[in-house]
């Protein structure tokens, strides 16, 4: 069934996050690449390199080192992508999450592999590709969830403490609904920060937080079910994809083209991304587009 996309958050949203990619960008000072290949060219450059360089965040099951290895559902789908383009090799960089688009835009890497939400502001700095996941959000919670949180504003009238993850879409979230927010570098953090005592409650995306509570069995932490978070009484429906310097043009039409392939064939989509635990729930929405999103605040 169709979606309406109806992305509407204040602009105190902007404001916040644009102070985090302004601080991250002054970090990456001094760490600029010396690649001065044209982004006429970048496609053919990484086809004869044969070697492609994707920033990621640590972010399970998107993008993460496991046993010094990157892995993911996003570096699953570049590996089997950007091979099919003649790229064999896939490496990392590993950032925080709102070093990204700068780390992108400094040419520390190629593109970004977080499975990073398409919101306006994101795309007037960089460029990205069709949607690969569709999001909802959830929240982790003290074992027996006690304080009985089930979405954003529940988490405002409770006045407990909320904790998000720098750059992510639920710190705009909790902006827009002027909730205070320990911002933290990782999801580890998050979790870490709830268990600690340090906050009541950590808001990322659902995936992300379920693959946590089942790889950390001994946690003493619960999820609660996904929502869709609702701003301003309207659905904040979301997406992530891979983004790209926003003059590689023909690198990211010739990655469009391949993941179209995989987006359009659900059997295909879950061989690549199903082992981290996404479904056929996640599955981008094909009436989802990535110029909706970036033009939703308009």
């Amino acid at each position: 069934m169709a979606r309406t996309v109806l992305h509407d958050i204040s602009n105190r949203r902007l404001v916040a996050t644009l102070a985090g990619v302004s601080l991250a960008a002054a970090s990456l000072v001094g760490c600029t690449s010396t690649d001065s290949t044209s982004s006429e060219d970048r496609l053919q450059s990484l086809q004869d390199k044969g070697t492609i360089t994707v920033g990621f965040a640590g972010e399970a099951p998107y993008s993460f080192e496991e046993n010094g290895q990157l892995t993911g559902a996003t570096v699953a789908l570049h590996r089997e992508i950007f091979g099919n383009l003649g790229i064999d090799t896939v490496e990392g960089v590993n950032a925080d999450f709102g070093a990204l688009i700068p780390g992108l835009q400094a040419n520390r890497f190629d593109v970004v592999s977080a499975g990073m939400s398409i919101l306006p502001q994101r795309c007037e700095q960089a460029a990205f590709g069709d949607p690969e996941f569709n999001y909802t959000t959830a929240l982790m919670v003290p074992a027996g969830n006690p304080a009985n949180l089930t979405d954003m504003q529940s988490v405002k009238d409770s006045g407990l403490k909320l904790s998000t993850m720098t750059g992510a879409v639920e710190s705009d979230y909790a902006a827009a609904l002027d909730i205070p927010s320990t911002q933290v570098a990782t999801p580890q953090d998050g979790m870490d920060a709830v268990t600690s005592g340090r906050a009541d409650v950590f808001a990322l995306t659902a995936i992300s937080l379920n693959w946590m509570k089942t790889n950390n069995p001994g946690a003493p932490v619960d999820v609660t079910e996904s929502f869709v978070a609702v701003i301003d009484g309207k659905p904040q429906v979301g997406a992530g994809a891979t983004v790209f310097r926003t003059n590689d043009t023909e690198l990211l039409a010739a990655y469009n083209e391949e993941l179209a392939k995989i987006t359009s064939d659900p059997d295909k989509y879950l061989s690549i991304v199903g082992e981290y635990g996404f479904t056929a729930e996640e599955l981008p929405d094909p009436s989802l587009t990535t110029a909706q999103l970036c033009e939703a605040d308009s």
